[in-house]
C-alpha cells in the first residue's frame, strides 16, 4: 500500500489543473469576435480587405449626405505605401538580410537551374516560330519571387460633404463595435452596422496604426479631429488625440483616413467596377476616385460626374409587422414601450393594427387577456400566445412608403450616363411583401453600349449598393439565365451586348452566406417580382427592336431600289428615244398625252438626268409613305431623339418635382 500511494498522489495532482482549466469560462468581446471571424464582414484576404474598406467608407459617406438631403460629393483616395515608407511611419529601421536561406523567397541553386532551363526552352520555341513566320508573343519578363511576408500597405482616405459627427460621439462611433445610429427597422445600406469599425480592426491587426477622423457639422466653427484605435479585448476606443480645430472654410462633413494592408493588383478591377456601378445607381452623386503610387504609370484618376439633382427620399424607420416578429422581439418591444396597457401596445408598436383589430385580437387570445391589462405584467406563456396568434392571424400587407428605391428615372439616367447604350428600358414595380417585410424591385435592360461585353452582363444591387461577389447563386443571376426566354423578345443572348440591372430595396434583405454578397433563390415572392420586372423591360425593348428592324428593312429596301435606278433610267430612256423617232417619222402615231412626252424627249427637255432624278424622288416617296403608314398604325413617331440635360437652378428656389419613368418635370413656384 505504501508503494502505491505516491503514484496515486501524482495522478491526482496532474488531473486537478486540467479540470480547473475546463471549468474556466471565457468571454469574448464583440471586437474580438469580428477580429477572429473577419471574413463574416467581408475581410477575407488583403485584397478583399482593401475593397471592403473602400466600400464601407463610400457607403457611409453617401448615407451621411443623403441624411441631410445634400447632393453627395465623395472623394476617395488610395495611396500606395512602399515598405520603406511604412517602416519609417512606425519607427522601424530597415535591416539587410544576413541569412538568405532563412527567407521564404530564397531560390536554391537547383530551383534557379530549373527556372533558367525553362526560360531557355521558351526562347528557343519563340525563335523557331519567328523563323517559320508565325506570330510571336513577346517574352514576358521573369517575375520576381515574392515571399509570404512581403505585404503591401495603403492609405485609404474618404471625404464627404455630409452631416458630420458630434464631437463627443466620435470615439464610440469608431472604437466600439456594435454601436451606431443605423439600428432599427428601416432600409439601410450597411449589412452589419460595422461601418468603418472593421477597417479600424483590420488596420490594428495588419499595421498597428490608428485611424484619423476629421468631422464638422453644419454651423460649427470648429473641426473635430480624432486619432484613435480600438482595444480589441475590452471593445472600447483607445484615444491618441481628440481636439477641436478652426473651421475657416465653414466645411461640414467627414474625412476618414486609415492605413491597412491590402492588394491593389488583384482587386483593382473589383474596386473600379464597384465605383462604376455605384455611379449607375446614384447618378445624383459626384465621385472622384484616385489611386496614387510612386510609379506614375500606375496612377489612376476617375471622375464620375453628377447627371441629376433629383435624389430619392430618405428611408423612414417603420414599425414591425405582426407576422414578422418572434418571442424575443416582442419581449424587447414590451421592455422599451411607453404604453401602459395591452390595447395601446398593439396599436402603437405594430403596423396595420388599428383599435378595432387590436380589440378582436385580444378577444381571441383568451379570457386571461383584457384591453386594459398592464403590458409589462404579461407572462412568458402569454407572450408566446400573442406570437402564435400573430403568425396565424390575417393582417394587411405593410406599405412600401418607408422604402427609398433609386427611382426609374435615376436608374435609367445612371445606365445611360455610364454605359451609353443603344437602347434602354426600365421598370419599377409596386411594393410587395415577404415574411412581413415590404420590398420593391426595379429593373433595367440595355442593349449595346460602351465597355459592355457580348452576352449577358448582370448588375445586382441591394438597398442601392452593388453586389459583386458570389453571383452564381443569386436570385437575379438564376432568373436572368434560366427563367427569361430572351429570343421571345428578339434579343440574342449570346451575340447582343445585354446589360441587366436589378435593384432590390427592403427593410430586410434576405442575404445568404456569411459574406452577405448574394440574395437566395428560395423566396418565391422575390424571384417572381424579379422575373416580372425584367420581363416588363424586355417587352418595352421588343417594340423598340421591332421599330429598329423596320427602319433597317426600310433602309435596305431603299438601298436596293436605288441600286437599280441607273440601269432602269438607261433602259427607259432608250425606249423613249426609240418611240420619239417613230413618232417623228409618222410611222407610228401616239395619243396626245404620250405625244407631248415624246416631243419633250426629242427636244432634250427630258434627259437621262431628269429621268433619274424623278425615279429617285419616286423611290423616296414610296418609302416615306410606307414608313408613315407604319407610324400611324403603331402610334409612334420615328423622329430622331436627343438626350437633353437641364442645368439645375439656384437651390434656394421653391419647386415641385413631377416624376415620370423617363423624365422629371420641375415646376418652379
Amino acid at each position: 500500500m505504501e508503494s502505491e500511494s505516491p503514484i496515486e498522489t501524482k495522478k491526482g495532482k496532474s488531473k486537478t489543473p486540467k479540470k480547473a482549466e475546463e471549468n474556466n469560462l471565457k468571454q469574448r468581446s464583440p471586437a474580438e469576435f469580428f477580429a477572429e471571424n473577419k471574413n463574416i464582414a467581408g475581410f477575407d484576404n488583403p485584397g478583399k480587405c482593401l475593397y471592403t474598406t473602400v466600400r464601407e467608407l463610400v457607403e457611409n459617406a453617401l448615407d451621411s449626405s443623403e441624411s441631410i438631403s445634400k447632393l453627395p460629393v465623395v472623394d476617395i483616395t488610395i495611396e500606395e505605401i512602399v515598405k520603406s515608407k511604412f517602416n519609417s511611419m512606425i519607427g522601424l529601421i530597415d535591416r539587410e538580410r544576413v541569412d538568405e536561406e532563412l527567407y521564404d523567397d530564397y531560390e536554391t541553386a537547383k530551383a534557379r537551374e530549373k527556372r533558367l532551363a525553362k526560360e531557355a526552352r521558351a526562347l528557343e520555341i519563340q525563335a523557331k516560330n519567328a523563323a517559320l513566320g508565325k506570330k510571336v508573343k513577346e517574352h514576358a519578363a521573369p517575375k520576381s519571387i515574392k515571399g509570404r511576408g512581403e505585404a503591401s500597405f495603403y492609405r485609404v482616405t474618404c471625404k464627404d460633404n455630409g452631416r458630420g459627427m458630434p464631437h463627443d460621439d466620435i470615439p464610440n462611433m469608431f472604437g466600439r463595435v456594435l454601436s451606431g445610429t443605423k439600428y432599427g427597422l428601416k432600409q439601410t445600406r450597411g449589412k452589419f452596422g460595422l461601418g468603418a469599425k472593421m477597417a479600424l480592426i483590420w488596420s490594428k491587426m495588419s499595421t498597428g496604426l490608428p485611424i484619423e477622423i476629421s468631422s464638422s457639422m453644419r454651423g460649427q466653427n470648429y473641426i473635430s479631429f480624432c486619432r484613435l484605435d480600438i482595444d480589441i479585448h475590452r471593445n472600447i476606443p483607445h484615444i491618441h488625440l481628440h481636439e477641436k480645430r478652426d473651421n475657416k472654410d465653414s466645411w461640414h462633413g467627414a474625412e476618414i483616413q486609415v492605413v491597412i494592408e491590402g492588394n491593389w493588383t488583384t482587386y483593382r478591377s473589383k474596386i473600379l467596377h464597384y465605383m462604376r456601378q455605384m455611379a449607375v445607381i446614384t447618378p445624383y452623386a459626384q465621385f472622384l476616385f484616385k489611386f496614387v503610387s510612386d510609379a506614375s504609370d500606375k496612377n489612376v484618376t476617375i471622375k464620375f460626374a453628377r447627371r441629376t439633382d433629383v435624389m430619392p427620399p430618405v428611408p423612414v424607420e417603420t414599425k414591425h409587422h405582426p407576422s414578422s416578429v418572434d418571442i424575443l422581439l416582442i419581449k424587447r418591444l414590451i421592455a422599451e414601450t411607453s404604453k401602459q396597457n395591452l390595447l395601446q401596445f398593439l396599436q402603437h408598436e405594430f403596423v396595420n393594427i388599428g383599435k378595432s383589430l387590436a380589440e378582436r385580437l385580444i378577444g381571441e387570445m383568451g379570457p386571461e387577456f383584457s384591453p386594459k391589462m398592464a403590458v409589462k405584467s404579461l407572462t412568458d406563456q402569454q407572450i408566446v400566445r400573442i406570437q402564435q396568434l400573430f403568425r396565424q392571424a390575417k393582417f394587411d400587407d405593410p406599405s412600401g412608403d418607408c422604402l427609398s428605391p433609386a427611382g426609374e428615372y435615376n436608374l435609367r439616367l445612371g445606365i445611360i450616363k455610364e454605359l451609353h447604350p443603344d437602347m434602354v428600358a426600365t421598370y419599377s414595380g409596386s411594393a410587395q411583401v415577404f415574411e412581413g417585410h415590404p420590398f420593391i424591385v426595379e429593373a433595367g435592360v440595355s442593349l449595346g453600349g460602351k465597355d459592355v461585353k457580348q452576352g449577358l452582363n448582370i448588375f445586382r444591387f441591394a438597398n442601392r449598393i452593388p453586389l459583386l461577389f458570389e453571383q452564381g447563386g443569386d436570385v437575379v443571376t438564376r432568373t436572368v439565365l434560366k427563367r427569361i426566354s430572351w429570343s421571345n423578345y428578339k434579343i440574342n443572348q449570346t451575340q447582343d451586348k445585354i446589360g441587366v440591372f436589378v435593384s432590390i430595396v427592403s427593410t430586410k434583405i434576405p442575404f445568404k452566406g456569411t459574406g452577405k454578397e448574394y440574395i437566395g433563390d428560395d423566396i418565391s415572392e422575390i424571384a417572381t417580382a424579379v422575373k416580372s420586372a425584367i420581363q416588363q423591360c424586355c417587352i418595352q425593348l421588343k417594340s423598340k427592336i421591332a421599330k429598329k428592324m423596320q427602319a433597317r428593312e426600310q433602309q435596305e429596301r431603299r438601298r436596293n431600289l436605288s441600286k437599280y435606278i441607273p440601269d432602269a433610267t438607261n433602259a427607259v430612256y432608250d425606249v423613249l428615244q426609240e418611240m420619239a423617232k417613230l413618232h417623228a417619222s409618222k410611222r407610228k402615231r401616239y395619243e396626245e398625252g404620250d405625244a407631248v412626252i415624246l416631243q419633250k424627249v426629242s427636244d432634250q427637255l427630258i434627259t437621262k438626268e431628269t429621268l433619274q432624278e424623278k425615279l429617285t424622288q419616286h423611290v423616296e416617296k414610296v418609302d416615306y409613305e410606307m414608313a408613315l403608314e407604319y407610324a400611324t398604325q403603331s402610334g409612334v413617331s420615328e423622329e430622331p431623339r436627343e438626350d437633353i440635360y437641364l442645368q439645375s437652378l439656384d437651390a434656394k428656389s421653391n419647386f415641385f418635382d413631377l416624376h415620370s419613368p423617363i423624365f422629371v418635370f420641375r415646376l418652379l413656384l
